[in-house]
């Protein structure tokens, strides 16, 4: 694996920031990335943007962004995505991109979820 500039491998430094926020927010980050791996083991890692964990498959499928009250998971052709149980919550008006926030205390439609990331895995390699 290819070291990052920040000092480790893109999978390190997703581990580091996980690590780091030490609350909700790293277990939120922590069960996306399951959720995302399980869904496709062939997902790859990268850490973009000074900071930012992106999962990739043919090109980008989304990024797990942690702020103070939000984990955001940005899919970067969810505007081209079916979304049948509306887990997009955010980022709504772009032309492209669409973005689920996830806050405190909420859970995650596993079902839903595994579904946008198969439906991005397939526009990307279409």
């Amino acid at each position: 694996m290819k070291k990052d500039a920040a000092g480790g491998t893109p999978s390190e430094l997703i581990d580091a920031r996980i690590e780091e926020l030490g609350d909700w927010r790293g277990e939120m980050l922590a069960r996306i990335r399951t959720l995302v791996k399980k869904a496709d083991p062939d997902v790859v890692e990268e850490w973009k943007w000074r900071g930012v964990p992106v999962w990739e498959h043919d090109g980008i499928l989304c990024t797990g962004e942690t702020y103070k009250k939000a984990v955001k998971v940005t899919f970067f052709k969810g505007a081209a995505l079916d979304d049948p149980t509306g887990m997009f919550n955010s980022s709504l008006e772009g032309n492209t991109r669409r973005a689920i926030d996830f806050n405190e205390g909420d859970t995650i439609d596993e079902k839903a979820f595994t579904a946008l990331i198969h439906a991005a895995i397939a526009l990307n390699t279409a």
